[in-house]
């Protein structure tokens, strides 16, 4: 019998109209009524994440940041939090000045970059979320952040990656959550960490957890859950290391799951 259930809500949770449907809704609500913990699994702040969440109807702690920051709905209390290291936060503010490339961190819950451009706005609208200006790169650098971001190219980004952790060392995580954005966390800033310390904090065993997504930063949480599923619409990599593959986020992918595995209707 599974007890939590984590779901990433981009491409996972909501459809390509940013919608909960009210079919995966029901099924939420179900789940919750058979007394499974469900909770949210996300790269996206938690200002952003918790929007959802309330919607609906969500009372748990949910993990934001790609694991790095794992917060209470009902009170905002932190349960688990990491900050990228500083002396990484500054190298990639020097590198990606040096080399152009936006860049985005995020201070106190709110999105920070040096510039305006397309790229940010174009996230900001995607994420339904606020962005904030600021020139100072320096003060910038200076601020502990539980997450940055590079937006660009998807094969540059790819070419990027390697270099960054050469650059970086083993004290950060870098993955992608869509195919142009590169995110950088703290080591421990991992969804298949969150979800263990998620398990832990509710005392249930992680082989009675379903973890769901789409992109290959699901991929920690999906090797760490008991059971491990890819959406319909995955990439490739993650349906290849699924336990089961299920349908897209426009099919209600995530009340099938419940429905098999949780209700097994």
């Amino acid at each position: 019998m599974y007890k939590l259930i984590a779901i990433d809500i981009d491409d996972t949770l909501i459809n390509d109209d940013k919608e909960v449907t009210p079919a995966t809704q029901a099924a939420l609500e179900a789940a919750i009524a058979a007394g499974v913990v469900v909770t949210l699994a996300t790269g996206r702040a938690y200002a952003s994440a918790q929007a959802i969440a309330r919607q609906t109807g969500l009372n748990v702690p949910i993990i934001t940041y790609q694991g790095s920051l794992v917060k209470n709905l009902m009170d905002e209390k932190v349960l688990y939090e990491r900050f990228v290291p500083q002396d990484a936060v500054r190298k990639v503010f020097e590198y990606c000045i040096e080399h152009n490339l936006h860049l985005q961190t995020y201070v106190d819950d709110k999105l920070y970059s040096r510039d305006e451009n397309q790229k940010l706005i174009d996230y900001a609208a995607a994420n339904r979320t606020q962005y904030y200006v600021d020139p100072d790169t320096e003060k910038l650098a200076g601020i502990k952040t539980p997450k940055l971001l590079i937006i660009d190219d998807p094969a540059f980004l790819d070419e990027l990656a390697p270099k960054l952790r050469e650059l970086l060392g083993s004290e950060v995580h870098i993955t992608k959550s869509k195919p142009h954005y590169l995110e950088i966390t703290h080591k421990e800033g991992t969804k298949g960490l969150a979800l263990e310390f998620l398990a832990d904090y509710f005392g249930c065993k992680v082989s009675e957890t379903i973890a769901v997504g789409d992109s290959w930063n699901d991929h920690e949480m999906l090797e760490t859950a008991g059971l491990g599923v890819a959406m319909g619409n995955a990439i490739p990599a993650l349906k290849e290391i699924a336990n089961y593959v299920t349908a897209s986020n426009n099919e209600d992918g995530v009340k099938q799951v419940i429905d098999k595995f949780i209700l097994q209707k």
